[in-house]
């Protein structure tokens, strides 16, 4: 994957307009969680540190475009941003009818991108537009990758010089270890609640691992194929039949979907709800599966000692509920103590990598969420493929 690198480049006495990601959750005006802000910290320290002045762009929720409301406004992220640098921050309404002039080391910010008429549509006069704002274009946004939008795309084909960022670089040779040139055994754990939203990255992964661990409501379907009733448990019964091929197409290349034996059920989903572990073929016709069991929790926790390359995307239970949550925080340290190289991406599960405090623990965390998938299911990424374009 051949793409110019920020970490190449001098831009001493230049102006550099990078897009990042700092799509942040704010609440009542307050920053939750500042994890993608100072996710992207290291590029525009690398320009600062040369003399350069920087523009940042970043979208933030989901606005309409043309609508701006109060909730829309990246001022919180700005001033965030300004306490990690310990500089201020303005952000620059006017940019298009007054292109600012900025000094060595100075940085603002656009507003909210996703609020400009043609910023999802990939407009190309748009893209001029941010172009037109410096000398150098820096994509720092791997979160948000996998779409071709003004900011992250064809701008890219208009800047004087396109560049990917520290954090997008480190993203792309990170996945590149662990999906391109993998150390084998290869194990890929795919969590979440339905086969259909994952039922292209399952099928890609099934002619790339040795082990596919599938958990949560996925994993209720692949039971279904198996001829286990599930109860009430969250399962998509008309891709029984998809569920059968991939286990078909993992058999026939010697690899293994290792389905849990035991599960822990309740009658109610509800965290105060009495937990119970049972064998799979013990369930009734009014459980819930909300979490694999003991014997199956540690039959994994051996399957990440003897990997090589591990990849994770969603846990296996209902961890947010602490009756249910064993499953998943045993895979995540036998995950943190397993000397393979280990990636993980996905919100659910950077969640869980916090909760259970093995985030050192893990080779590489990624920050992005559909971007990893598409990635992991081997799709060509729109901003990467920008940036490949101007190598």
């Amino acid at each position: 994957m051949l793409f110019k690198k920020l970490a190449d480049e001098d831009v001493s006495g230049k102006t550099v307009v990078i897009r990042v990601d700092m799509n942040v959750p704010i609440k009542d005006g307050v920053i939750v969680d500042d994890t993608r802000i100072r996710a992207s910290l290291a590029s525009i320290r690398y320009c600062l540190q040369q003399g350069a002045a920087v523009v940042v762009l970043t979208h933030l929720g989901r606005p309409k475009a043309g609508v701006p409301k109060a909730e829309d406004s990246v001022v919180p992220v700005a001033q965030r941003l300004g306490e990690l640098l310990g500089q201020s921050i303005r952000v620059v309404e006017d940019w298009r009818e007054h292109k600012p002039q900025l000094q060595a080391a100075e940085v603002v910010m656009l507003p909210n991108v996703r609020l400009n008429v043609g910023e999802k549509e990939n407009d190309h006069a748009l893209a001029a537009a941010y172009a037109a704002l410096g000398d150098v274009y820096v994509n720092d946004a791997f979160g948000t990758a996998h779409r071709a939008e003004a900011s992250t795309a064809a701008v890219a084909a208009v800047a004087p010089l396109a560049c990917a960022g520290m954090l997008l670089t480190a993203e792309l040779e990170a996945l590149s270890h662990a999906v391109q040139n993998p150390q084998a055994p290869v194990v890929a754990i795919v969590g979440g609640s339905k086969v259909s939203t994952k039922l292209t990255i399952l099928e890609s992964l099934a002619d790339k691992v040795d082990y596919l661990i599938v958990g949560g409501g996925i994993a209720n379907t692949f039971l279904l194929a198996q001829g286990v009733s599930v109860g009430q448990s969250l399962a998509e019964p008309d891709l029984v039949e998809n569920a059968r091929q991939i286990m078909a197409k993992m058999a026939a290349k010697g690899g293994d979907i290792p389905l849990p034996t035991d599960v822990v059920v309740a009658k109610r989903f509800a965290a105060d709800e009495p937990a119970e572990i049972k064998n799979v073929a013990d369930v009734a016709t009014d459980d819930m599966i909300l979490d694999i069991g003991p014997q199956s929790a540690q039959r994994l926790a051996q399957m990440m000692k003897a990997a090589k390359t591990i990849v994770w995307n969603g846990p296996v239970g209902v961890f947010e509920f602490a009756s249910f949550a064993q499953g998943t925080e045993v895979l995540a340290e036998a995950i943190a103590q397993s000397e393979a190289y280990s990636i993980a991406g996905g919100g659910d599960t950077l969640a869980a990598i916090a909760q259970f405090g093995v985030t050192d623990d893990i080779s590489y965390i990624s920050t992005g969420g559909g971007a990893f998938l598409e990635f992991l299911e081997g799709k060509t990424l729109p901003a990467v493929a920008a940036l490949t374009a101007r190598a």
